[in-house]
């Protein structure tokens, strides 16, 4: 089965930079997908994106201007990286833009050139975003799959701590936190302490506090 083409939603209030930009777009093999204002795009943007995408972004349109709508998208951790396009932008707006995030800034009139390679970068950046997303989460499942008393036992294992430490801070034998020790590292899917560390590490699984 073939993989879905990337998406490059453009956001503009001007039809004409929509029709063109999409037509650009589709022609270097991207799915476009066109709003006239910041709240239509917000309002289609109804579960976490899962595919490769990014956002051609005006920065300056009435009602919720391009740098408002980047602020609503950046606590989602999977929002697409954003290119910004304005045939009026300021300095101060251009800093703040790439201050939060913004792949480039790009004044109209603009090459087509530039927008492509923007987008290809952009598009590449989301695809890693979604890639790490995906590993985290995977890792998250396998914490899951730890009953409550092996949760305690990982929590001391990736601080270092030995088998006979561990079991005088859980009130258990040795001999327990062995065989806990034991599925904890088959269930999480390692062979060494420090591969453990990794991956809690990488979902924010929080160590022991001596």
């Amino acid at each position: 089965m073939a993989a879905a083409r990337p998406t490059v939603f453009i956001v503009d209030d001007d039809s004409s930079v929509l029709r063109s930009l999409a037509r650009l777009a589709r022609q270097a093999g991207y799915e476009p997908r066109t709003f006239p204002s910041a709240e239509q795009f917000l309002a289609s943007q109804t579960a976490p994106l899962t595919q490769p995408a990014c956002l051609v972004l005006d920065l300056t349109m009435p009602g919720l201007t391009g740098l408002e709508l980047q602020q609503r998208l950046s606590p989602s951790p999977t929002a697409c990286p954003i290119i910004f396009i304005s045939g009026n932008g300021t300095i101060p707006a251009t800093v703040e833009a790439m201050r939060r995030g913004a792949v480039t800034f790009l004044s109209k009139p603009f090459d087509d050139v530039d927008l492509l390679q923007a987008i290809a970068e952009a598009v590449a950046k989301h695809r890693q975003v979604l890639a790490d997303g995906a590993q985290v989460q995977a890792i998250r499942d396998r914490i899951n799959l730890l009953t409550e008393r092996e949760h305690a036992v990982m929590a001391w294992v990736i601080t270092g701590a030995l088998n006979k430490q561990i079991a005088d801070r859980l009130g258990i034998v040795e001999k327990t936190v062995k065989v806990h020790r034991a599925r904890v590292m088959d269930k999480m899917r390692v062979t060494s302490v420090a591969e453990l560390v990794r991956l809690c590490a990488a979902a924010g699984f929080a160590a022991a506090q001596p």
